[in-house]
């Protein structure tokens, strides 16, 4: 029979491997089903195609157009996803494993096209509050970020062919720059399907993506200072690529996620007549047996208080051994086989290497039944879980990571001592607490979190919605200190960040208002003869600027706004007696100057573009107002946000945003300052 051979996809063309392929095997069966290979591949070539087309045309897009090419990109993948599910079960993934990773990596997609919203329309971001570098405002500072001007690579591991490429592409290409994937080759096969059909969708403009399905050893030497190296997998390997002369030489970023000895506390207030209890049965036992323990956030350390050893050895021993091992595609079968037998043999050997110290107490290396399945012949074993009576002593269950169904128990006296066992792991990507005890769970978070990337704390109240232990989440970021690599991934807007260049700028309000497109205060305004309100939102510019009329605010609109809203705090009623205040005399509330200084920016009764109110942000109240004073507002047109329609019925839209400035006779300081989001019509087609 002839085996499939897998294509790479370089400088926007399919290729195959010229020679010295590899072999890839059905993780079930042991059957030979395809061959991956990179010889013939050009990295330096395929790098510099990289920067020159796809970093091009990325970034000259904006944010808001990268992040509609994202959910397009999520539903297409999503009508697929039964043609990816096939695949996936070669690496002896249950529907549930594929889900995870399928499902799980277009959720990455999804995620991250929603995290637009938190962008400018720009191809850039600036970030943070202005600095003022003078006296007269003259002279400001801001921090700008633009997309590197290199190309991605990423090194993924073989245990999530699909979420590993998916939940990283994400967060790139909303970024503006473009990715070589390089998977696991042990599974690649799975990883090609889907990027089959990503190149097949159109959607990415040219230059995007490429792959890599064979080896990519030497692509290092090419990479160059506006590049970023990514690495899933042992950290053995990661510190090897880590240490590569040419990311030291070009200062190139490396993020390293690396396998780690993740732990999971059982709190010591917590009985086994406790709905909590059950809960760290069932998310231990689940950790153990998903994806055959093949996770880098799977729980390799359970740490119990000793007076409940005995409890959760029986009780975790029931629930894992009424675990059915075998062919996923049987009925009732709720783990399958290791990737590979070569994969099963090296968790083999790792478990050999702790029974030395530790013994096994669930589970038989070889006594266990595989239905539908040879357990010879596939890459099965069965859960092993030990018990390490002296974890203080015996220390090599904080040291060595069978990589696979495999976990250990430890016991501990003092809440301090939970915490000593779990930084004992060197530094992992995630670790739990159960608890139903809020002090306990304090105590342990601030003490262990110099040590872990992500804590979960899980009790009665959240389990129901809780993504549990090992679920990295899109919006939070994964990775962790020490053993784990020292890195992050995802995290919402901070993972976009790390594929921009943080740049501050200087000079006047006017030249970075030029520069960044967004409104800064002081600067030159434009003032126009049509109210901004009667723009649409093509026609309005950053910059477009109204002062208004002034207004006296007297002390009967102070009482009359008192009695409408029911604040009748006491500085804001004239029959006070002040003495010991901050202040003089009665004043106005800040919301009625508010309110007093929409009457003045909104312009008459008749219809116009402006749809609604969107909300205030920075809202400021920076001096008092009292009775007689005049106030005048400057009203300027800060930022726009383009808004996509969701429907042929939905109105064509954007979001601007306005700079209010509440001025007094004096003019400064200011009374107020406030940002107001409009939603505004775009002309009619």
């Amino acid at each position: 029979m002839s085996l499939i051979a897998l294509e790479n996809y370089a400088e926007g063309k399919w290729c195959t491997a010229s020679s010295s392929t590899e072999t890839l095997f059905n993780a079930i069966t042991g059957d030979p089903i395809y061959t991956a290979g990179s010889a013939g591949l050009d990295f330096d070539a395929m790098m510099k195609y990289g920067r020159k087309v796809g970093n091009k045309n990325l970034r000259k897009m904006t944010f808001q157009q990268r992040g509609r090419m994202l959910k397009a990109l999520a539903m297409h993948l999503m009508t697929k996803k039964e043609d990816f599910y096939k695949i996936s079960a070669l690496t002896g993934a249950t529907r549930i494993d594929s889900w995870v990773d399928i499902e799980g990596g277009i959720g990455n997609l999804f995620s991250y096209a929603s995290l637009r919203r938190q962008f400018p329309d720009e191809s850039f971001y600036v970030e943070g509050s202005v600095a003022r570098l003078s006296k007269n405002n003259t002279f400001i500072g801001h921090h700008i970020l633009v997309p590197l001007e290199g190309v991605a690579i990423h090194i993924n591991a073989f245990n999530f062919p699909v979420w590993g490429m998916l939940e990283k592409i994400a967060v790139n290409l909303l970024a503006g720059v473009p990715a070589i994937v390089k998977p696991a080759t042990l599974t690649s096969y799975l990883t090609e399907v889907v990027f089959k059909e990503i190149i097949a969708s159109g959607i990415l403009p040219e230059g995007s993506l490429q792959l890599i399905c064979g080896s990519a050893r030497g692509i290092l030497d090419h990479v160059q200072n506006q590049d970023v190296v990514t690495f899933t997998g042992s950290a053995d390997t990661g510190k090897k690529l880590k240490s590569h002369p040419r990311l030291l030489d070009e200062a190139v970023p490396f993020t390293m996620e690396a396998d780690s000895l993740n732990c999971s506390v059982l709190g010591n207030d917590v009985t086994p007549d406790m709905p909590e209890f059950d809960l760290f049965i069932k998310e231990v036992a689940r950790e153990i047996t998903t994806k055959a323990g093949q996770k880098c956030t799977a729980i390799r350390r359970i740490i119990v208080p000793n007076n409940r050893i005995e409890d959760v050895k029986i009780a975790l021993g029931k629930r894992i051994l009424s675990t059915t091992i075998g062919d996923p595609s049987i009925e009732g079968v709720r783990m399958g086989p290791l990737a590979g037998l070569g994969q099963r043999n090296d968790v083999i050997d790792r478990v050999k290497q702790l029974m030395k110290t530790q013994e096994i107490v669930i589970g038989d290396l070889e006594n266990f039944d595989v239905k539908g399945a040879d357990k010879e012949k596939g890459a099965f074993m069965s859960p092993i879980v030990f018990y390490n009576d002296q974890p203080f002593k015996k220390l090599d269950c904080h040291s060595i990571e069978a990589f696979g169904t495999v976990s250990t128990i430890l016991p501990y006296d003092t809440l301090d001592d939970a915490i000593e066992l779990a930084k004992m792991g060197k530094g992992s990507l995630v670790s739990s607490i159960t608890t139903a005890d809020t002090k306990v769970a304090k105590e342990f978070v601030l003490n262990a979190a110099t040590m872990h990337g992500r804590i979960l704390v899980l009790n009665n109240d959240c389990a129901k919605e809780s993504t549990g232990h090992g679920s990295p989440m899109p919006m939070l970021v994964h990775g962790g200190p020490g053993r784990a690599g020292g890195g992050e991934e995802m995290g919402g807007m901070r993972g976009v960040l790390h594929y921009m260049q943080r740049t501050a700028i200087q000079g006047s309000p006017t030249m970075l208002t030029a520069i960044t497109n967004q409104y800064q205060q002081g600067a030159k305004g434009t003032i126009t003869e049509i109210h901004p309100f009667k723009k649409h939102f093509e026609e309005l510019a950053i910059g477009d600027q109204i002062s208004t009329e002034k207004r006296i605010i007297t002390s009967d609109d102070i009482d009359k706004f008192a009695d409408l809203s029911g604040d009748h705090f006491y500085a804001h009623m004239k029959n006070t007696n002040f003495n010991g205040t901050m202040f003089t005399h009665q004043v106005a509330h800040g919301y009625f100057i508010m309110s007093a200084a929409a009457g003045l920016f909104v312009d008459s009764y008749d219809i116009n573009p402006v749809l609604l109110n969107y909300g205030i942000d920075e809202l400021r109240f920076t001096k008092p107002v009292y009775p007689g004073t005049s106030i005048q507002i400057r009203l300027t047109c800060k930022e726009k946000i383009e808004q996509e329609q969701r429907d042929e019925l939905d109105i064509p839209k954007g979001i601007v945003k306005w700079l209010v400035e509440i001025l007094d006779e004096t003019d400064e300081p200011l009374v107020g300052i406030a940002t107001i989001l409009t939603m505004v019509k775009k002309k009619e087609a």
